[in-house]
């Protein structure tokens, strides 16, 4: 597919899923607001996959792909300089009038992943959910080295397609399906091979092996995952077939 149709794919999309969101926004304006635990539990891999971060007081920022904003505004109360930016205006925008709604300081900005309008070594620090499978990383991944200073890293949190059961269901379920774009494919060990190529340093940690049954067996979460939390600790190569990833990429 012509990357300008998949741009537009994208942004079509995304805008169909923010307009929804301002007009429930309009009636609800409080919902802007929130706590950090909210969207760092949101998941189970949120939490740690933003420790990779480390301190980010003072630390130049970007959300990668920054959807609703909420990553921007924890990331900004922490005392980063933020910028968030999104192929989706709709989203810009909310992410924008969340930022408005926490008294904190955002630079937003629309933008394509594969064509970055910032300037060379230009972030420390660069978090991205749910955004890199949408993209060309043959594209993508050397826009992020070129915008991320040599002593940095880039962390994000991505869908694995590395378990073929789950692949089905995502294929084949409508609840699942219906949330999807049609360019957009979980992250294979070619995806991580192309990033391989760009940045010396990349560690993959997988996440809900188990716990992907969480959403059908919400009185047994903990257990998932404390199951989960046992079993990848003893056999790594089990992560290979989690239904999540987090990968820390840099230079060193």
């Amino acid at each position: 597919m012509l990357a300008t149709e998949r741009l537009h794919h994208e942004q079509t999309f995304h805008d169909r899923q923010a307009r929804e969101r301002a007009v429930w926004f309009a009636r609800r304006p409080e919902a802007y607001r929130f706590d950090d635990d909210d969207y760092l539990d949101h998941e189970t891999w949120v939490r740690p996959a933003f420790a990779q971060l480390g301190d980010v007081r003072g630390l130049r920022v970007l959300d990668f792909g920054c959807g609703h904003g909420m990553a921007a505004v924890v990331l900004a109360r922490r005392g980063a300089r933020v910028t968030a930016f999104d192929v989706s205006g709709g989203y810009v925008d909310e992410a924008r009038r969340r930022a408005e709604a926490h008294g904190v300081a955002i630079g937003c900005v629309q933008a394509d992943g594969q064509r970055l309008p910032f300037a060379d070594a230009a972030f420390d620090r660069i978090w991205g959910h749910a955004v890199l499978h949408h993209l060309d990383l043959r594209r993508a991944a050397p826009e992020l080295r070129r915008v991320l200073q040599s002593a940095g890293h880039a962390v994000f949190c991505e869908p694995w397609g590395g378990n073929p059961l789950l692949n089905w269901a995502r294929r084949r379920l409508p609840e699942t399906s219906r949330r999807h774009t049609p360019n957009e494919q979980p992250l294979t060990a070619n995806d991580i091979r192309s990033l391989r190529l760009v940045f010396p340093r990349l560690e993959v940690r997988g996440f809900q092996l188990l716990g992907m049954a969480r959403r059908f067996l919400r009185t047994a979460r903990h257990r998932l995952d404390w199951c989960d939390e046992q079993l990848l600790a003893r056999v790594p190569l089990l992560q290979r077939f989690c239904r999540y990833v987090t990968i820390r990429f840099g230079f060193d």
